[in-house]
């Protein structure tokens, strides 16, 4: 399929009740509001096209964008690459849920994924710590380094209060997604999870979120999920 093929495939399968939805979350136009999983179809048909995943994600239509994730080949990209995604990645839903998502299929995404938790930049660090959320929920445990991972908790335990609000629902999330799906660290995890307690951060025309990874662990552990891993990262 051609660039203005998939456009105007997208602009088909978009809903005003779901565009509605991504603007109230921080989408911007352009944008036609299309379910991710009406774009299953596509992806069947087309696979893996990064050529034409970059000719999407440049359109600056999120939609497009989203689906640009879809179909990308990550071994394909290169860590300039994934930068440049980033750099466009105006929200969380394109930072954390298209390009670290992206990411997180890379042979290099460890390395990219540490860059930008150190950027000192709230969507990058976003990204890298919901980088690592993806890879643990998914990859076994044996591909990680128990130090490493133990000393990320620790950043975390250390900056959660003072981060920016997206780094801080990130960061949140790698803790219970350690204390579940990491089990090497799990007892750790849920130390720190009780250490940071709960976190409220502010959200633009929404009521203040609180953020408990203790309660997401309970939660998680009660519906018997220790050591839970994703088959697939992307949809």
């Amino acid at each position: 399929m051609k660039l203005d093929d998939v456009m105007k495939e997208l602009e088909a399968l978009g809903t005003e009740r779901t565009k509605k939805l991504y603007i109230g979350n921080g989408a911007r136009e352009p944008l036609f509001g299309v379910a991710t999983g009406a774009m299953k179809p596509m992806k069947k048909v087309i696979k893996r096209d990064q050529a034409l995943a970059e000719e999407l994600y440049a359109t600056g239509n999120y939609d497009a964008m989203y689906f640009a994730g879809v179909i990308a080949d990550p071994d394909a990209m290169t860590a300039s690459d994934f930068d440049r995604w980033m750099d466009d990645a105006y929200f969380y839903m394109l930072s954390d849920y298209v390009v670290a998502v992206t990411l997180s299929e890379s042979p290099i995404a460890q390395e990219v994924a540490d860059r930008w938790i150190e950027s000192g930049e709230e969507l990058k660090r976003s990204a890298g710590w919901s980088t690592y959320c993806w890879l643990l929920g998914n990859r076994k445990d044996a591909e990680f380094d128990v130090e490493k991972m133990s000393r990320l908790l620790d950043v975390v335990a250390m900056t959660i209060h003072s981060a920016p609000p997206r780094a801080q629902s990130s960061m949140n999330n790698f803790i219970y997604t350690v204390a579940i799906s990491y089990i090497p660290l799990h007892e750790k995890a849920i130390e720190v999870a009780q250490e940071i307690g709960k976190i409220e951060i502010e959200r633009p025309r929404k009521k203040p979120a609180v953020l408990d990874a203790t309660a997401s662990i309970e939660k998680w552990l009660s519906r018997g999920k220790l050591g839970f891993k994703r088959k697939y990262v992307r949809c």
